[in-house]
């Protein structure tokens, strides 16, 4: 009689538990409440509801534009930084990259307040500019996350690329455009997806700053604040949805850009 042995697959049974009590049935929840009424019947008003009303429609074109900013300013930041530290001929460049991140090990609200406080000491006011406040706080709170991938991506970049490159007469503009920029994107692609999904629901900034609800995040708590469950979930799955396209166009052009990857370097 053969005894029943260990299996790796069952190291997998606690994580599957744990998908189906916090991932799978929640998600079974905010589905069952956006596609109901208040009689619990099955109907699509409230996705109508939301795509009539001006109020949810600005609020999600105006969250899509301050996590666009919030990444465009975070890349446009964080490359410079992650290339010098990745390829710069110095010694302790491991102690610079702990400097950039260290704001993550400090409290989130404790970080914005401060940076609360210079900008109230620099402007007087924070009414005067507060889309500008709002995007500063976000490339403040998110730029660790952009350095990372872009720093690891950047120290993977094989040196002899670049000598070959120079060897055949191309300038630095052109080693950058030609070489690094293409065999770098794994780690933009990463950081972007880091970056642009939660800054889309980052409410705690915005009401900080300046007591906004101009966010998706703060619009879903608002309505499951006042118990309106059922556009409360339909707003939590359009954002799934966006989420999901993006993820999904993200993972798509990286495993492009992988395959193109030796011929790019060539």
């Amino acid at each position: 009689m053969r005894k029943p042995g260990f299996s790796r697959k069952q190291l997998a049974l606690p994580y599957a538990l744990f998908l189906l009590l916090f991932v799978i049935l929640p998600l079974f929840v905010v589905i069952r409440y956006a596609f109901t009424d208040t009689a619990g019947h099955i109907s699509f008003r409230n996705f109508i509801s939301f795509f009539q009303s001006s109020k949810t429609i600005g609020t999600l074109i105006y969250s899509l534009v301050v996590a666009v900013l919030t990444t465009v300013g975070c890349l446009l930041l964080a490359y410079p930084v992650a290339y010098i530290l990745a390829k710069g001929a110095y010694v302790g460049r491991h102690t610079f990259l702990m400097l950039f991140v260290l704001p993550m090990w400090i409290n989130f609200t404790l970080r914005i307040t401060a940076l609360k406080e210079i900008l109230t000491l620099l402007e007087g006011n924070l009414a005067l500019y507060p889309f500008l406040n709002t995007i500063l706080c976000m490339i403040y709170d998110f730029l660790p996350f952009m350095i990372l991938p872009l720093y690891n991506s950047l120290t993977k970049l094989d040196n002899s690329l670049l000598e070959a490159a120079a060897d055949l007469g191309a300038r630095r503009w052109q080693i950058f455009v030609r070489v690094v920029l293409p065999l770098s994107v794994p780690g933009i692609i990463s950081g972007i997806t880091m970056v642009f999904l939660p800054s889309m629901t980052n409410y705690v900034v915005l009401d900080m700053i300046y007591n906004s609800t101009y966010i998706v995040g703060s619009l879903i708590g608002s309505y499951f604040s006042s118990y309106d469950w059922h556009n409360g979930s339909v707003v939590s799955i359009i954002l799934l949805l966006i989420i999901c396209a993006i993820t999904w166009i993200s993972n798509r052009f990286a495993g492009g850009e992988q395959e193109r990857k030796a011929g790019v370097a060539l």
